[in-house]
């Protein structure tokens, strides 16, 4: 089977979560970017509110709108159909709006979502100066994403606590949202193994761990996140942050050289990206039904 025709939606995720394998999840930003992860043996992607709202040329402070993230997961969802976890910020607004966004993720494709406790406009969760709703108020984002649930979707809440109100407080949140009905907690930004395995010592739940780069997070693998008691792992921006890196060099050396030889050997070549992107299927259409078609009138037709 196409891996990257595997099974879409939430009941694969909730069976990969069940096993005893940590998930890693890697960062996708666009359709071809999914495509790569999933030959690449990927099991699980992630699409992350940075990375749209940058490849948008836009910063990560919840400037995004919902119309925007579904028609970007959809274009995703249906190229590549394996589970996909979205990056649905604070819901886009109050409860009325946390359900429709749980609505338009649940039709555009995804498999999973999280929700985050920040007040709007939010800003990166590494990232200084970050402020939160209260308890409260964020059970009643969950309560009313589940009541909206039209599938399975699996909920995530994401408490971004660790850096205004402590361990303490991530703990003690984690667990109302559980109560709320979230099925796993994403907490973001821990600072140390150490507090990696005290919010795991903590919450009964399936955990997430976000290894982003540049962050306030030390740079852990699969393995170790594993031990220290995580199921799912995602580099959200991880290619994002190399193929622009890649981008840039490539128009600095086009610029200067006025030639892109010294470029071939980093490219793919036309035949990988035609295999990538089944261009000869779709080239070969045109016969493919006008064969069908001729088997059709033979049939239907013997004298003719």
């Amino acid at each position: 089977m196409d891996s990257c025709r595997a099974e879409p939606g939430s009941s694969l995720l909730r069976r990969l979560i069940r096993q005893d394998e940590v998930i890693i999840a890697s960062g996708v930003f666009n359709p071809i970017s999914a495509k790569i992860a999933c030959r690449a043996g990927f099991q699980v992607l992630y699409f992350s509110g940075a990375a749209l709202s940058n490849s948008m040329g836009l910063p990560d402070l919840g400037v995004v709108t919902l119309s925007e993230l579904s028609t970007a997961v959809h274009q995703i969802a249906v190229t590549v159909q394996i589970p996909l976890i979205v990056d649905a910020e604070t819901g886009f607004g109050e409860l009325a709006n946390v359900q429709r966004t749980v609505l338009e993720i649940e039709r555009a494709g995804a498999a999973a979502m999280h929700l985050e406790d920040q007040v709007m406009p939010k800003k990166c969760g590494h990232a200084a100066g970050k402020h939160l709703v209260s308890i409260k108020e964020m059970m009643q984002k969950i309560v009313a994403a589940r009541e909206a649930q039209a599938g399975d979707l699996l909920l995530i809440a994401r408490t971004d606590a660790r850096a205004v109100e402590g361990m303490e407080g991530a703990i003690r949140r984690a667990k109302a949202y559980l109560k709320a009905g979230a099925e796993v907690i994403f907490p973001e930004a821990l600072e140390s193994p150490e507090e990696f395995a005290e919010f795991a010592g903590e919450i009964d739940a399936p955990l997430l761990a976000n290894m982003t780069e540049f962050g306030k997070t030390p740079y852990l693998n699969a393995a170790q996140f594993r031990r220290l008691g995580y199921k799912l792992v995602i580099f959200p921006v991880t290619a994002f942050r190399v193929m622009l890196k890649a981008l840039h060099e490539s128009y600095e050396e086009l610029m200067v050289q006025g030639t892109q030889k010294g470029l071939i050997d980093r490219m793919m070549s036309r035949e990988e990206v035609y295999d990538l992107i089944d261009y000869y299927a779709h080239d070969n259409l045109a016969q493919t039904f006008a064969r069908a078609v001729a088997d059709i009138l033979d049939r239907t037709n013997p004298e003719q």
